[in-house]
């Protein structure tokens, strides 16, 4: 497995720039921006750890390969990729429509 590809395409697939990675992430916009331009190593599993709760997930997770991870149908995987795109507000305004 690529891991900086991986953590692209996480990044991607919610639509967030590197910078808001790096928010998200609790890092500095120095060390993802390097770490994705493989500008240094591979990340250590201090700073995966971040990027792992930054995308919601755990390390085992992260490192599961793509079919092995198919525990929800497209179409739930859709609205979970939309939801983690949306800003605070409009996730809270979802889950009190959900919880009704």
């Amino acid at each position: 497995m690529d891991i900086i590809e991986r953590i692209k395409e996480l990044r991607d697939a919610r639509g967030w720039s590197t910078n808001r990675l790096a928010l998200e992430a609790e890092l500095t916009q120095s060390t993802v921006a390097a770490l994705l331009t493989k500008a240094s190593a591979l990340p250590s599993l201090d700073t995966l750890t971040h990027l792992c709760d930054a995308f919601g997930l755990t390390l085992a997770q992260f490192f599961m390969e793509e079919e092995q991870s198919e525990l929800v149908s497209k179409q739930e995987k859709m609205l979970i990729e939309q939801y983690r795109k949306l800003p605070e507000n409009k996730k809270n305004a979802v889950l009190t429509l959900l919880e009704d």
